[in-house]
């Protein structure tokens, strides 16, 4: 590919905050954004921004009593669109943008901190039960069904006399029916665990050596093709999961990706062969999934095994000197981008030439 055909990353706009940014996501079927984070004074933010005319407008801010560490869409139907939140103190609370003095939705979730969270469900995306889950430093990974009040529909914890682990990400993947759904979930210490919800039980475990940062299905509502899972060391794994040995597991393709902790995947909606990379140092790669010519082999005793395939780098840029901590596509337009970073900024970037790809 020469350089006239690569894919091009381009900051289209950026803008300077007064908070601390964490998450950063789009409204379904919009122009529109919401960043989530801190004030310098504790407090908790969630602003809205439009883009108009190359540049950002706030249309709303929204200030709550604990600091926001994520949210999700995922498991908001088109016409609501009510934002999913997880904050400092272990809250999960939904909310109206419209009307958001008091969450449509609360409930004290966990403990400690929850890390991270993700939906499925909503937005005509995935079959079955609108569903949200958040993994907590408290060493839990729990699954809320908005329709039912207080208690999870799964909790996901460490046994009795195993250590708990703090639980930094988690994924949604394989919700192809009204029936079959995974949680895959990532933990400090390496660990990544695939829990299947309808069988209640734990499918599939491994682990990576470094803390898990981000974990993303490439698809949510097919059965599981891929998961690329990254992590403290500047590296990612890209696992098939199309075929599961019964004691190698799934095979998978680990890149060395940055010079420090890879913070986010997330793959492009509309080409889920592609995928972007956020790093510590404030970079974001673009990245190229290849199949390998069969998917699948027999071991030597004659039992499927899973062939993984390669990645290949299509761009890079350097953005900011800080780590970019959240990414999001925009589900509605193609290459176009919104990244957060640690120096208080949101950037919205275009990312071009993707169709030819």
């Amino acid at each position: 590919m020469s350089a006239f055909e690569k894919p091009q990353i381009i900051a289209h706009i950026q803008k300077g905050l007064n908070y601390t940014v964490f998450d950063c996501k789009w409204v379904p079927c919009s122009a529109k954004f919401v960043t989530m984070g801190n004030f310098a004074r504790g407090t908790g933010v969630i602003q809205m921004y439009e883009i108009q005319h190359g540049d950002l407008k706030l249309l709303r801010e929204i200030e709550k009593a604990k600091p926001i560490k994520c949210g999700t869409f995922g498991a908001a139907s088109l016409q609501q669109r009510y934002l999913a939140t997880g904050d400092f103190a272990g809250n999960l609370h939904i909310w109206n943008l419209e009307s958001p003095e008091i969450p449509v939705y609360s409930v004290k979730g966990h403990k400690e901190i929850i890390n991270t969270i993700d939906g499925v469900g909503g937005l005509g995306i995935g079959e079955g039960a609108p569903e949200i889950v958040t993994g907590s430093r408290d060493g839990t990974v729990k699954v809320w069904d908005p329709r039912q009040k207080d208690d999870p529909v799964a909790n996901m914890e460490p046994v009795q006399g195993e250590n708990k682990r703090d639980c930094w990400t988690v994924a949604f993947g394989n919700a192809y029916n009204q029936e079959e759904r995974v949680v895959c979930a990532g933990y400090d210490n390496g660990d990544i665990k695939l829990f299947d919800l309808r069988n209640m039980s734990l499918r599939w475990e491994t682990n990576i050596k470094n803390g898990v940062c981000s974990l993303e299905f490439d698809r949510k509502d097919i059965s599981m093709n891929k998961l690329v899972a990254t992590s403290l060391e500047g590296k990612f794994h890209v696992f098939d999961m199309r075929t599961q040995h019964p004691t190698k597991g799934f095979a998978s393709v680990s890149e060395k990706a940055h010079k420090s902790t890879v913070w986010q995947v997330r793959h492009l909606p509309q080409n889920r062969e592609l995928f972007l990379t956020a790093g510590g140092a404030g970079s974001l790669h673009l990245w190229k999934y290849e199949y390998p010519v069969q998917r699948s082999k027999e071991d030597s005793e004659g039992v499927e095994m899973g062939v993984a395939g390669s990645v290949s780098l299509l761009q890079n840029v350097t953005l900011s000197t800080q780590p970019i901590s959240s990414l999001d596509w925009s589900p509605d337009k193609r290459g176009l981008c919104i990244c957060s970073s640690f120096d208080q900024m949101v950037r919205v970037l275009i990312v071009t030439k993707l169709h030819k790809i």
